[in-house]
């Protein structure tokens, strides 16, 4: 098979702060598979957790390198494809990209999209909640009116149903505090809320917020605690009035049965994962231990998320809104219903140039 491999930079519509930093803008890797006169495609976003960021150009140049190495094999070939990939330590992100572009391309060579494929139902699909980054309490309810289409900037996405509030400022609880109030405060007819700490804040911090975040109806917290805590995590599980997910420290199937007494459900995203393939086994190790399921995003185009979508009626809770928060996107995939994003009847991803 045939690799092309090609960056774009995409610009948020409002940069996103969380507890780590600020992101405005990122530049993706697109690759492009072709074998048998069919074409998938995949895409790599770059990502940092810990000591051991997956920038752009690590994303790139890995898969320059392995470029060569597959040439001679099928897309039909997973077993060999993936053996090779572990051998040459591809990062995770670029696994993904290739992994998705693999399933891509298969679905259009059956003609069928990815969610027949395996036979799930999208009317099973729930709402993916938005994202309001870390910001001033006015700041914050200036974004969710934005959002929902009631502010200075024009929306597309007005029948929200769901939001995830970024927390863990450097501030302190009080900060966050007065920012989900006011976010609540702009969007009293949202019922589902989530909260994402994104490991901001320590045990005790943690299970104040717990119950007082459980006072305001929210639904659970995800990553109170920061990558490499999760020693302390069986404090917060059984004092929590909420449920704790996990991110930052679940990136593989490996990871769930260490989390399985501790949490309540994971977070899968494409670009820690590893691809659509160990989201699978992620999604059914998950199941097995009786934990929730969501998934999220990085700064994925509609490319990723409409990929991830293909699995979305397995899963229990959604943020796949990145793409919407895009002034630029080159991709055009799945469609924004109700607060849904629903992936059409296009054969693979069904994704396309803008």
């Amino acid at each position: 098979m045939e690799i092309q491999i090609q960056t774009f930079t995409v610009h948020k519509r409002f940069a996103l702060t969380i507890s780590r930093g600020t992101t405005a803008q990122t530049t993706n890797v697109w690759i492009r598979i072709e074998h048998d006169g069919v074409e998938g495609w995949g895409e790599a976003s770059p990502f940092s957790i810990g000591e051991n960021p997956q920038t752009t150009e690590a994303i790139a140049r890995s898969l320059q390198a392995i470029a060569p190495l597959l040439k001679s094999l099928s897309p039909l070939e997973r077993q060999r494809i993936e053996q090779l990939l572990h051998q040459a330590n591809v990062p995770s992100a670029a696994r993904a990209a290739l992994d998705i572009a693999l399933y891509d391309w298969l679905g259009k060579y059956v003609g069928l999209p990815l969610w027949q494929l395996w036979g799930l139902d999208r009317d099973r699909i729930v709402p993916t909640s938005v994202t309001i980054g870390i910001s001033t309490p006015e700041a914050a309810k200036q974004r969710v009116l934005d959002w929902l289409g009631k502010g200075t900037v024009e929306s597309p996405w007005r029948d929200i149903q769901a939001l995830k509030v970024k927390l863990g400022s450097s501030e302190g609880i009080a900060a966050d505090q007065a920012m989900f109030e006011a976010v609540q405060e702009a969007a009293p007819q949202i019922a589902q809320i989530s909260v994402d700490a994104n490991g901001g804040w320590d045990v005790e911090s943690a299970l104040k917020m717990s119950h007082w975040l459980c006072d305001r109806g929210v639904t659970y917290i995800e990553q109170p605690l920061a990558k490499g805590r999760e020693s302390e995590l069986p404090k917060l599980f059984y004092l929590s009035p909420l449920p704790i997910f996990v991110d930052e420290s679940c990136f593989t199937s490996r990871d769930i049965p260490m989390l399985s007494d501790r949490v309540h459900g994971i977070n899968i995203k494409l670009m820690k994962s590893g691809g659509i393939s160990e989201a699978l086994r992620m999604i059914h190790v998950a199941k097995a231990h009786d934990l929730k399921v969501m998934f999220g995003c990085y700064s994925d185009s509609a490319l990723s998320n409409t990929a991830l979508a293909q699995l979305s009626p397995l899963a229990d809770h959604l943020d796949l809104d990145s793409h919407l928060n895009l002034l630029d996107d080159p991709f055009i995939g799945a469609s924004f219903e109700n607060g849904r994003v629903v992936p059409n009847d296009q054969s693979g991803l069904g994704v396309r140039l803008r």
